[in-house]
Parts: structure tokens; sequence; C-alpha cells
């Protein structure tokens, strides 16, 4: 696909009446705190969003899966992506409107948002305890990010 397609849409991810908003914050963080403190930051707010969105009772990954992805797709925030691997269980966060609403310079932090909403989401279901949630990789064009939940 072309270039020029992907940015344009990944640019519509975010209501232009907060672009402005956030990306100054997110100067502003990026200015006054280190990249550590920001991760640290953003995975408090992620949790914070995961108690005032709390996952209902789930029998199976798939319900999970259904669920939190119901939460996203209600903000327009994509859907997530949850796969059982041999020694983790892969969570595939896609289109992310990070990039579009904060700015590719915070990039390095920003997904700590979904990270700290996964890892309470899991602990809400009983795993968060000695299972962590960890980035995997850094978010593509559109937004997407992987995240593992291992020991």
């Amino acid at each position: 696909m072309d270039q020029t397609f992907i940015e344009y849409l990944s640019n519509q991810q975010c209501s232009r009446q907060w672009k402005g908003f956030l990306g100054a914050m997110a100067q502003e963080f990026s200015a006054q705190l280190p990249e550590t403190d920001l991760r640290l930051l953003m995975q408090r707010i992620g949790a914070r969003f995961a108690d005032l969105a709390p996952v209902s009772n789930c029998q199976s990954i798939a319900d999970l899966q259904t669920a939190i992805s119901g939460i996203w797709m209600e903000q327009d925030w994509g859907w997530v992506t949850l796969e059982e691997k041999d020694d983790h269980l892969s969570i595939r966060h896609n289109c992310a409107p990070i990039k579009a609403a904060f700015g590719t310079d915070s990039l390095a932090w920003t997904p700590a948002f979904l990270e700290g909403a996964y890892q309470r989401w899991f602990h809400q279901m009983g795993a968060g305890q000695i299972l962590d949630v960890k980035q995997s990789s850094d978010a593509d064009t559109l937004g997407c990010v992987e995240f593992r939940l291992s020991r």
C-alpha cells in the first residue's frame, strides 16, 4: 500500500480537537521527564483506565479478547488479538492512535499506556500477580504494538 495512504489513515485516528493539546502535552512531558519515568507514568494511566473499564468474567482467551476489544473499539482505540504461545500469551494491539495523538517523538513511551491497561486487566482476571505484561515490539506505522504476558 502507498505510504501516503497509510499516513493519511493514521492521521485520522485522532480527532483534530485533541491533536494540538495532546501533542503539546507530550512535548512538555518529554521535556520534563526521562523516558523511564514517562513509561511508568503511562503505565499508571493505563492501569487507571483499566480500572474505569474493567473486563467482565471471561471464561476463555477468546472471551477476554472480545471483552477487551469491545472496550478499545468503544474508545476508537483499535482492538486486540490474543494468541497462546508455548511460553507466553501474545497480545497484539492493533491500530492504537498513539502516533496520531501524541506524535512520532512519543512512540518510545506512549505504548506503556497499553502495557499498563493490559497488566491491570490480567490482574483483574487473576493472572497479573504472577505474570507480567511487557512490550515486545515498537509501534508500527498503523499503531500496532505487541506485548507478551509471561513470567
